[in-house]
């Protein structure tokens, strides 16, 4: 546990320049194609149960104060530039902040929303065993699953989780990385 904790801040360290980079580009392109705050925050279930504010950068309209329902797949909220930093994933590159304070990890199960949390552990047996682990910018099920929207994908993604729970190795988190790298390079974004 250590020894991944140092290597999310060492690629967290690494990723910053990224996102300052990425700041001035971004700012330019909501003017043209996504008006409204550069950041997008929304509460997420962490590791324990314990709630903390994911960072993104947005791609939808805004809305206020980022609590509401699922993102569908064909979205009608997600702006047009909004649209391009989700298939180049830029949109989760502030969430290397999250990393630095130790909210996220670079792999581990993806945060849900605390309001869904609450209806899938009502639903799916033993879904908090998920939050075991801190969550993750990326995930087993995220590489082997595509986009989900319900709960027969919540329970389908679950199964994935579990495997990554009791499969934890930094051999598997470099895999995952990987496969990761060659989607986002790939243009697999949703």
């Amino acid at each position: 546990a250590r020894l991944k904790r140092v290597l999310d801040v060492v690629l967290a360290v690494c990723g910053m320049p990224l996102l300052l980079g990425a700041i001035p580009v971004v700012l330019v392109g909501n003017r043209f194609g996504n008006r409204g705050p550069l950041f997008f925050r929304q509460a997420r279930t962490g590791r324990h149960g314990r709630e903390f504010r994911i960072r993104k950068f947005r791609t939808m309209t805004p809305r206020g104060d980022g609590a509401g329902d699922a993102t569908l797949v064909d979205d009608p909220r997600v702006t047009r530039f909004g649209g391009v930093l989700r298939r180049t994933h830029l949109d989760e590159l502030p969430q290397v902040w999250n990393i630095l304070r130790g909210e996220l990890s670079i792999v581990g199960p993806r945060p849900e929303q605390p309001h869904l949390v609450a209806q899938l552990e009502g639903k799916i047996p033993f879904y908090g065993l998920r939050h075991l682990v801190r969550p993750g910018l990326t995930g087993w099920a995220q590489v082997k699953y595509p986009y989900g929207e319900d709960e027969a994908d919540a329970l389908e993604k679950l199964q994935y989780e579990f495997f990554y729970l009791r499969h934890q190795s930094l051999g598997l988190d470099l895999r995952i990385v990987g496969r990761t790298a060659r989607s986002v390079v790939g243009g697999d974004g949703r």
